[in-house]
């Protein structure tokens, strides 16, 4: 008696709509090919989001470097509680930045006037926020041991632990470069803060991350494994960068 219920349950559902995943290598064969013969719209996609990526990496560089090595050297009153706040802020949560962003930039927040909402340059600000805590925070674990090593040296030739910045960025700028590409990974990942910021517009503010989200609820599975190829692909590839810089950075320090 089930069986005949489940039976006649399944033909009156009618046909499977077309765009639910029905399984099968088609998909995968489907998403190779977008990625091989070039695909403007793929490659639209990834350029955005290598192009918002990237410049919200050189804003927290910009920011988050130099934070982070004055901290790794200054010894003032309230440090440790800066450095526990800045590694609180390791964690915060996208969806929370990108509604602050919004508030920012929406047309009764402060920033309305600029009409940023909605454009790469709110994303860039949201993927900014997110990644310069981190950044700061990543810069001033690397460059302590530094500072310790060479302290005195520095001193003995009248650099006190501000002047002594620009020369532990450069004598560090190996670490700091796997910084920065741990910065990139978290920035290339990002999907709550933007989609919330940027509004996932077709060919403008639509990056690797939200149309993935996209075209998995639309069914358009070629489309979105292939974006998550690409995606795994520049992850990988990034954490292989960061290991090698790691242990060249190994070798040269002995």
């Amino acid at each position: 008696m089930a069986t005949c219920i489940w039976i006649a349950d399944t033909a009156a559902a009618g046909p499977e709509p077309p765009g639910r995943y029905t399984g099968g290598v088609q998909d995968l064969t489907a998403a190779f090919h977008l990625l091989f013969s070039g695909d403007p719209g793929m490659l639209g996609i990834v350029a955005v989001s290598l192009r918002v990526s990237l410049s919200a990496v050189a804003l927290g560089a910009v920011l988050g470097l130099p934070l982070g090595a004055v901290l790794a050297v200054a010894r003032f009153p309230g440090r440790r509680g800066v450095v526990v706040a800045l590694n609180a802020l390791m964690g915060l949560p996208p969806v929370l930045v990108g509604l602050l962003v919004y508030l920012l930039l929406s047309r009764a927040g402060p920033l309305g006037a600029w009409g940023l909402l909605f454009t790469p340059g709110a994303m860039i600000l949201a993927q900014t926020i997110l990644i310069t805590p981190i950044l700061a925070a990543l810069s001033r674990q690397a460059l302590e041991g530094l500072w310790e090593e060479y302290a005195e040296t520095l001193a003995s030739f009248g650099a006190g632990p501000l002047r002594a910045v620009p020369t532990l960025l450069w004598d560090g700028r190996f670490a700091l470069l796997t910084v920065l590409l741990a910065g990139f990974g978290r920035a290339a990942a990002e999907v709550g803060a933007v989609m919330i910021v940027g509004g996932n517009i077709d060919g403008y503010t639509r990056v690797m991350t939200t149309a993935i989200a996209l075209e998995t609820s639309k069914g358009d599975l070629p489309l979105a494994i292939g974006l998550g190829l690409v995606l795994m692909t520049i992850v990988l590839a990034v954490n292989a960068l960061a290991q090698w810089l790691r242990d060249v950075a190994q070798r040269r320090m002995g």
